[in-house]
């Protein structure tokens, strides 16, 4: 049974993502663990007010059954839901339960808005970019699970031999069945002549996919993948974590896109 994980510390941007996470495992029947890691001050010399080590992973474990009744409900009681309450260092404990279990992915909530939030959720986010070596579904604060009808792949025609995830890729087409666009974004003014051998390995790579190639100029390269994402009404965006400041930047250009791009679309990083 495929396992999906879904890291909550209880923000309104975390719960949207366990909620995501909940409503993914129900459309592919698998299992779901909500896993929340209480960090552990580097001094423990002065403990929070009131409040001992036990306690505070107590009283996780008494939002996560509060949490687990409520997506119980969400999916009708279709999916197992396991709840794990960890000590500790957060991207570690991630990475120790993933290594145990060999999840399908796991689903995170990207950078918010709220300040606190982004310190909690938004730099958790992205160290697990770099640390986390299963695929990461990361899903914006007001991101919904609407079904993977239409999926993107971000591709800049280096190296794809080496570097593209192709039974990975494989493996979530062959499970939803989408619509698959191959998209090269490349700097106004610039040349894609070098892309032209590097495209064929590709296209032999995704044999079978029927795959749509676009490739776009823009004035940045995150511009350009994010206005395509919007424009085409995708519902997955998938991106090969070389350069991880991309996902932020993806996230941080004009109000009225971000607002729009936030409405729906998750982005799935898998690693090279």
């Amino acid at each position: 049974m495929k396992t999906i994980v879904v890291p909550t510390d209880f923000s309104s941007t975390s719960r949207n993502a366990v909620d995501y996470a909940a409503d993914l495992a129900s459309s592919m029947n698998a299992d779901l663990t909500i896993l929340n890691v209480c960090p552990v001050p580097i001094s423990f010399e002065m403990p929070f007010p009131g409040f001992t080590l036990e306690q505070m992973l107590d009283e996780a474990k008494t939002e996560l059954e509060r949490m687990k009744m409520k997506i119980l409900e969400r999916t009708a009681g279709r999916i197992k839901i396991n709840l794990v309450a960890k000590m500790g260092t957060v991207i570690s404990q991630i990475d120790n339960y993933c290594a145990s279990v060999d999840p399908y992915a796991v689903v995170m909530g990207s950078e918010s808005i709220n300040g606190l939030e982004r310190i909690l959720s938004g730099n958790n986010t992205i160290a697990a970019l770099s640390r986390v070596s299963w695929p990461l579904i990361i899903v914006p604060p007001e991101g919904k699970f609407i079904g993977i009808k239409k999926i993107g792949l971000a591709c800049d025609f280096r190296n794809v031999i080496n570097t593209l995830p192709i039974e990975k890729i494989k493996e979530l087409m062959n499970r939803f069945h989408p619509e698959l666009f191959v998209l090269h974004v490349s700097l106004e003014g610039s040349s894609n002549s070098q892309i032209g051998q590097e495209s064929v390995w590709l296209q032999e790579m995704l044999y079978g996919l029927e795959p749509k190639y676009e490739f776009v100029q823009s004035t940045s390269i995150e511009e350009g993948i994010s206005s395509f994402a919007i424009n085409n009404n995708l519902d997955m965006l998938i991106i090969i974590p070389k350069h991880h400041n991309l996902i932020s930047k993806i996230f941080q250009h004009s109000h009225s896109k971000q607002m729009a791009i936030h409405t729906h679309l998750p982005l799935l990083a898998i690693h090279e």
